[in-house]
């Protein structure tokens, strides 16, 4: 599986580093929903990204994900407030249920009409999954 991320990563020009251990991603997922209610979604989860998978930061750890919401210009006290208090808990226990629910396994999953990609897939088989359900290139 490390394989298929590094070379997909590598294709994409993705930032991908070598990374020894995982860590728990749901503090990052909790702030992330802060961070799409303050317009700042896109730059959080690309900064976690890079955190994560290039330089192989714990993106469970509170300070971490303090210091990545000051980087995208997130006020450090709601994200005091959103890590401590879990403001957002309850949004990624909706989200988790629902990924349940549909049968999602593993992130990413692309789903479409029932079909479904799961991992990090070449841009190609991206590009069949949607073609085949009759959504033309633009």
């Amino acid at each position: 599986m490390m394989a298929q991320l590094v070379r997909t990563a590598r294709e994409l020009d993705l930032p991908f580093g070598h990374r020894e251990k995982t860590f728990n991603s749901r503090l990052a997922q909790e702030l992330g929903k802060f961070a799409e209610q303050e317009n700042k979604g896109e730059e959080f989860h690309l900064a976690v990204f890079r955190a994560y998978f290039a330089d192989g930061l714990n993106i469970g750890l509170p300070s971490t994900l303090a210091d990545i919401g000051a980087q995208v210009g997130l006020a450090s006290e709601p994200v005091r407030d959103v890590l401590e208090k879990r403001l957002f808990k309850e949004d990624v226990d909706r989200d988790w249920t629902r990924s349940y629910q549909m049968g999602v396994t593993a992130v990413p999953t692309f789903m479409m009409d029932g079909m479904a990609l799961t991992g990090a897939q070449p841009y190609e088989k991206l590009v069949k999954m949607v073609e085949a359900h009759g959504v033309e290139r633009r």
